[in-house]
């Protein structure tokens, strides 16, 4: 597909900053508000622009979760083919750079969209179960870790401190904590539901909790990082994803590092399947064997786990290809 008109928008929780970038360079550029409102009215306008089409115009945002939300569903709505990119990749391919703010961001942007065109990835919406499945999933991180925070510490004083502190100290958090547990409890069961009455999801837990270390928290992440395997369809590009897929790190004679993996990755999946891994390895079977017969050998341990989680994600990947729960004793046939 050819496009003719390239549109960056900079997104911010008060503003949206628009550029339109065409094979003439840089030809408009115009700041509103972050509404539902203002968003179609800047559309508006975009489609009075000289020989405009929808189907030849492309709007480049980058990732900035619920502030998109308005951009993203009205410009969806009006019919604009919509580009949602990563700002780490924006802000490398612009080389050295010179000054900053909104306006000169969208129309880097908007020249990003412009001569990277071949790389473009149409942004599509989630099914409404997904996001809502993906909302209550960050709604129970963040109760786990208000009650974290509370439990950690009080755990530590029972243990180096004195009882009559620790009382003192219990009774005035007891509360609080009795509410984010029942909250907690609530949000799970709203989880649960979700997973229950949709067909789809209720499919694919069943397999990916089949496997070995992956519960229904892993699985419940994994569904969402792969928008239920369909944006991320290669167990390679979410181990790499999760940052699991080790890099090598040498250029000629003089650089000489270690290969490892890149820390640019998605931290909240990475955790989960860092803790299935160790799951899995105080379990009796196939990846304990593995992990046991490494360390004998005299393999790093954290390199042996995160061939370990990458084993994970290619059985998770093997379970959801195939459409049938894992079976520890599988036997390939061999033609």
């Amino acid at each position: 597909m050819k496009f003719h008109y390239f549109i960056g928008v900079d997104v911010s929780k008060a503003t949206l900053d628009w550029a339109v970038y065409t094979l003439d360079g840089l030809v408009c550029q115009v700041q509103s508000d972050n509404s539902v409102n203002a968003v179609r009215k800047v559309a508006k306008r975009l489609k009075s622009l000289p020989e405009f089409f929808l189907e030849t115009c492309v709007c480049c945002l980058e990732h900035t979760g619920l502030y998109s939300a308005h951009v993203l569903d009205t410009l969806h709505l009006e019919g604009f083919n919509l580009w949602l990119e990563a700002s780490l990749h924006i802000k490398q391919a612009g080389g050295l750079q010179r000054g900053k703010s909104d306006a000169i961001d969208a129309a880097r942007i908007a020249e990003y969209a412009f001569r990277f065109q071949d790389r473009l990835r149409l942004w599509h919406p989630q099914r409404l179960v997904l996001r809502q499945l993906c909302e209550l999933t960050q709604l129970r991180q963040r109760l786990q870790s208000a009650i974290n925070q509370i439990a950690v510490p009080l755990a530590e004083q029972n243990q180096f401190g004195g009882k009559e502190l620790l009382s003192i100290l219990r009774k005035h958090c007891q509360n609080s904590l009795k509410a984010l547990k029942i909250d907690l409890r609530q949000v799970e069961a709203s989880i649960e539901e979700i997973i229950k009455t949709d067909s789809e999801l209720r499919m694919l837990f069943g397999l990916l909790t089949s496997v070995p270390g992956v519960g229904t928290v892993v699985a419940t992440e994994v569904i969402i990082a792969t928008g239920e395997f369909k944006t991320i369809s290669e167990p390679q590009k979410l181990a790499c994803h999760a940052g699991g897929a080790p890099f090598e790190h040498r250029s000629g004679s003089s650089v000489r590092g270690r290969t490892r993996v890149n820390p640019h990755a998605r931290k909240s999946l990475k955790t989960l399947l860092h803790l299935a891994a160790m799951a899995t390895i105080r379990s009796q079977g196939e990846l304990q064997n593995y992990y046991q017969r490494k360390v004998a050998t005299g393999k790093n341990k954290m390199l042996i786990l995160n061939a370990v989680r990458n084993k994970l994600i290619h059985r998770i990947y093997a379970v959801v290809r195939r459409g049938e729960k894992y079976d520890k004793n599988y036997v390939p046939i061999l033609v």
